[in-house]
């Protein structure tokens, strides 16, 4: 009874608003709700079943992924400088990884490109597009987004990624290895305290790259605005993560004479996908703290908050009773953060209603950020019956079987009447402007 007592009060503090806290207390609230709803989301178990449906993907398409782009640093002469994080990358499975590392650069040096045929080719880029739309999908669903990118902006925006990211990252360590054998930076180093900071920015180099990328992913691969701070945030802690989880894997893999004694064979690919699987992990790990920095206000007890169609349909109505006024004065737009803020219902109600009127094209996104709200057409053409529709669109189809079964069908259809009814005619022009 005392340890439920405890987690009680635990619950109570962690959902205490912001406002009652300051100074260090005030940090340690956040970073203490934000851990909670992470750990909640794994314990959930859907950030596992993403991160093993990324160990399946990656496993097919990693050599297409990397023999596309070895091929555009091999045209620069720079592909050697990738080789090390390749080696990096395995060097937690010890032996087993350095084995691993070298059967997967010997499938990219048989991959030849330039020999491959329009087909091929078209091949190897698709099966690099379909495991970047799956990462991309797993994104989204931690970012709550409900759509993927166009089909345009995929094949722009991920083969841009693929090619440019690898080159850039080969410029910065072709850069930084430069810098570091530079005659100055020698000189410079035989004075200390520099000679001592300039060897450690050397060891940290890697560790800071590893933020970067993290950091970067962070940025891209979720289909909406993602703030650079929070990006930074999940990059920094899924970096540190990643080290010490690399470090511990290595002793582990260590003292695993034990599977190779029942596996045999079978023991270095079953490790490598554990430490796939370790890998991707983190890294929608990072997301998700990423995710709840940016919106702490979204952290609710439970991941779903259940709701009435009744509640829906009234903050629909609200939602766009807000934007139409503002849209029809000449305000500036309100953003979806504002919005959230606002309306006294969970953030993530307001953002799943909003994301419905969003897809029913009644609403658009604009302003700098693409994070501002406005009618999709004039107000004169957006009826009140239009945006309760929109709000049940999900469901229309179930509500179409349920009419028709029984014998209740007639009374359905006068309930639905009746509603039209009394929404006939009625626009958002008229609710935001009584005298038209």
């Amino acid at each position: 009874m005392n340890l439920n007592n405890k987690f009680e009060q635990a619950e109570r503090w962690l959902f205490t608003s912001q406002k009652e806290f300051k100074g260090i207390m005030s940090l340690l609230h956040r970073i203490g709700r934000i851990l909670f709803a992470v750990i909640r989301d794994v314990l959930s178990g859907n950030l596992t079943l993403h991160a093993m449906g990324l160990v399946y993907t990656t496993m097919l398409s990693i050599v297409p992924l990397l023999a596309l782009s070895f091929s555009v640093l091999k045209a620069m002469g720079v592909h050697n400088q990738l080789t090390p994080l390749l080696y990096s990358f395995f060097e937690p499975m010890g032996q087993q990884g350095v084995n691993i590392a070298d059967n997967v650069l010997g499938f990219v040096d048989n991959i030849k490109v330039g020999v491959l045929g329009s087909v091929g080719l078209v091949l190897l880029i698709y099966t690099v597009i379909s495991l970047v739309q799956k990462i991309e999908r797993s994104f989204n669903y931690i970012w709550r987004v409900p759509q993927l990118r166009s089909v345009s902006q995929r094949f722009s925006n991920y083969l841009s990624v693929i090619m440019v990211g690898p080159l850039l990252m080969a410029s910065a360590i072709g850069v930084s290895a430069t810098v570091m054998n530079s005659s100055f930076v020698l000189e410079v180093m035989q004075i200390e305290p520099f000679g001592f900071l300039i060897a450690s920015a050397s060891k940290l180099m890697p560790f800071l790259l590893i933020i970067t990328a993290f950091t970067f992913v962070y940025l891209f691969m979720p289909n909406t605005k993602v703030h650079f701070k929070s990006a930074l945030i999940g990059g920094i802690v899924s970096g540190i993560t990643w080290q010490m989880i690399g470090v511990l894997f290595a002793s582990f893999v260590v003292n695993s004479a034990k599977y190779e004694a029942i596996y045999s064979g079978f023991a270095m690919g079953i490790v490598l996908l554990i430490w796939l699987y370790v890998c991707w992990l983190v890294l929608l790990l990072g997301s998700s703290i990423a995710y709840y920095d940016q919106n702490f206000s979204h952290i609710t007890r439970s991941y779903q908050v259940k709701v009435s169609p009744e509640i829906s349909e009234r903050l629909a109505l609200t939602i766009m009773e807000e934007v139409a006024r503002r849209y029809d004065r000449s305000e500036k737009p309100i953003t979806q953060l504002k919005l959230e803020e606002m309306l006294p219902v969970p953030p993530v109600l307001t953002r799943d209603v909003s994301d419905k009127l969003l897809r029913q094209s009644m609403l658009m996104v604009a302003g700098e950020n693409g994070d501002a709200l406005v009618p999709a057409t004039s107000l004169d053409k957006l009826s009140l019956l239009d945006v309760v529709k929109a709000v049940r669109a999900d469901e229309e189809n179930i509500a179409i079987r349920l009419r028709q079964a029984g014998n209740l069908s007639e009374f359905y259809d006068s309930i639905e009447q009746a509603l039209e009814a009394e929404l006939k005619g009625l626009t958002l022009q008229q609710l935001v402007r009584p005298s038209a």
